[in-house]
């Protein structure tokens, strides 16, 4: 499996996590909002202070975002390339984001891909501070209860970065979730997994689902080389296979470095995180 060397020290703990609850609702979200206002008022009205969102039709302008590019020194594996502003409305295919506090201000961390107005297709990171909403759209929204995302300085990659930590819970719901962040260098179908057994659990499905992969290897064979990529998960999901073992199926969406766009499900054991992957995970 391809591994990449981190700057720091290698946290002892895997996977972070935090149980919790959780609500599921359609988040509304109106046209001429800032996105990051307009995701925090979606949560706040659900009475939750984090949560992610999965959309797959969304327009944006003006909308800024960055792509994965190499660092230009040793205090990080990979970094972001400059900022882009593309004219006019992007169209949003696919998006994964999650929602936190950094700073102690509310604060995303989202991938996607989309098309530019001059039909260019691409995608990358995109940027919480002045991107706007074009029209108004509906996502899929997941809201903690019991647990946010906050970012955190973190050693190993030198970035700060989203994690889970518990807070207070202001409902009980019944539905038993648990907010990951899977740390670099292991595969994501095996940690998946693993957390599942580890914690009884039969079955699972992802929500959100937003980080970096060590270039991918998809279960139909293609393979992507460049090792610096962003990443969201359009679908996942945990459950027992053919011989009863648990098995994770991981359909994403990617870019890399040199702005080629992959999407499709990966291989399982042969995908190993980069710098982070935040995703809610639900049993059932």
């Amino acid at each position: 499996m391809r591994l990449v060397v981190q700057p720091g020290p290698v946290a002892a703990q895997r996977v972070q996590w935090v149980e919790a609850q959780g609500t599921f609702f359609t988040m509304h979200l109106r046209g001429g909002m800032r996105l990051l206002d307009a995701v925090q008022q979606g949560f706040a009205e659900a009475g939750c202070a984090s949560g992610v969102l999965n959309f797959s039709a969304a327009a944006l302008g003006p909308f800024a975002y960055v792509m994965p590019a190499l660092s230009q020194t040793p205090d990080h594996a990979a970094f972001y390339s400059d900022m882009f502003q593309p004219a006019g409305i992007s169209q949003i295919s696919i998006a994964a984001m999650t929602f936190g506090w950094r700073d102690e201000k509310p604060f995303f961390h989202c991938h996607g891909l989309w098309r530019e107005a001059d039909g260019k297709t691409t995608g990358g990171h995109i940027l919480p501070e002045t991107t706007m909403i074009a029209e108004s759209f509906e996502a899929q929204a997941l809201g903690l209860h019991g647990a946010a995302f906050v970012g955190q300085a973190d050693p190993e990659t030198g970035f700060k970065l989203f994690g889970p930590v518990p807070c207070a819970a202001t409902q009980q719901t019944g539905t038993r979730i648990f907010a990951l962040r899977l740390r670099p260098n292991q595969d994501i179908c095996a940690a998946l997994e693993q957390f599942c057994l580890s914690h009884d659990i039969a079955r699972a499905t992802l929500h959100g689902g937003v980080g970096s992969i060590v270039g991918a290897q998809f279960a139909d064979g293609r393979r992507v080389e460049a090792f610096a990529t962003e990443m969201a998960i359009r679908s996942g999901a945990i459950a027992p296979g053919k011989d009863g073992k648990l098995e994770a199926a991981i359909d994403i969406a990617l870019i890399d470095y040199t702005g080629t766009v992959t999407q499709g499900v990966l291989q399982r054991g042969d995908n190993p995180v980069l710098m982070t992957l935040e995703a809610v995970l639900v049993a059932h």
